[in-house]
């Protein structure tokens, strides 16, 4: 892992609109991964809950070859199987998924294992895990209402807890990078931070593809976290 960890997390029918072809979505995510490797971005999580198993070892291969020649590694979302079968760099386990020791065993030496926690007991069992990914930190559209944000004191409890560098996620904006950065995250995971925004008045078409070049958000984040981690 690197000091600070920037990763995206797909979700590819966020990125075209409802009436789009019907392989514009995988083709649109194919062009965010290649500007995610691009600007520098360190993971990649394919997150496609939708797809069975043959269509998301497809998908997996295809980001492996847009991002290949890259320092961008590319996990799968909780299928352990699809991950080694595609000679992903590691897995990212939900936190209801097999215990971390048991995918480390089936792991070869260097797969990436994360995990996702959502408080203090949450860490401690994925203890072995190489990052792990808090949240929901702040409230965010894509998360059902029911569970109350962590917020920047939750994120800070959980980074106590954690032997491993933790990844906030969950309503992440640029301005809100110094806050999670203060908090004691090591980086953060985002959909929507790293996609086009929708029309405001809702009038204006969609674009076929809301996926952009990402050099500038990435810069600016790495700044930002920089400047905290670096205060006396």
């Amino acid at each position: 892992m690197t000091p600070v960890t920037i990763c995206l997390v797909s979700d590819r029918r966020r990125l075209v609109p409802a009436d789009a072809p019907a392989d514009a979505s995988r083709r649109c995510l194919l062009a965010q991964a290649r500007h995610a490797s691009g600007a520098g971005v360190d993971l990649i999580q394919i997150r496609e809950r939708d797809l069975d198993a043959a269509e998301l070892a497809r998908l997996v291969d295809d980001v492996l070859a847009v991002t290949r020649g890259t320092p961008t590694r590319v996990v799968v979302n909780d299928r352990l199987d699809v991950a080694l079968a595609c000679g992903a760099h590691g897995v990212h386990l939900r936190g209801d998924s097999i215990p971390v020791g048991a995918a480390r065993r089936l792991a070869p030496a260097g797969f990436l294992i994360g995990c996702s926690v959502h408080g203090i007991d949450d860490a401690r069992r994925a203890a072995g895990a190489d990052y792990l990914i808090a949240g929901t930190v702040f409230t965010t559209a894509s998360k059902p209402a029911g569970q109350p944000p962590l917020g920047a004191d939750g994120l800070r409890s959980i980074v106590s807890a954690s032997d491993a560098p933790v990844l906030a996620i969950g309503g992440i904006t640029e301005d809100r990078i110094d806050l999670i950065a203060a908090a004691g995250a090591m980086g953060f995971a985002a959909i929507g931070l790293f996609i086009a925004p929708r029309s405001a008045d809702g009038r204006t078409r969609e674009p076929v593809c809301r996926a952009v070049p990402l050099d500038g958000v990435v810069e600016r984040a790495r700044t930002r976290f920089d400047r905290v981690l670096r205060a006396p």
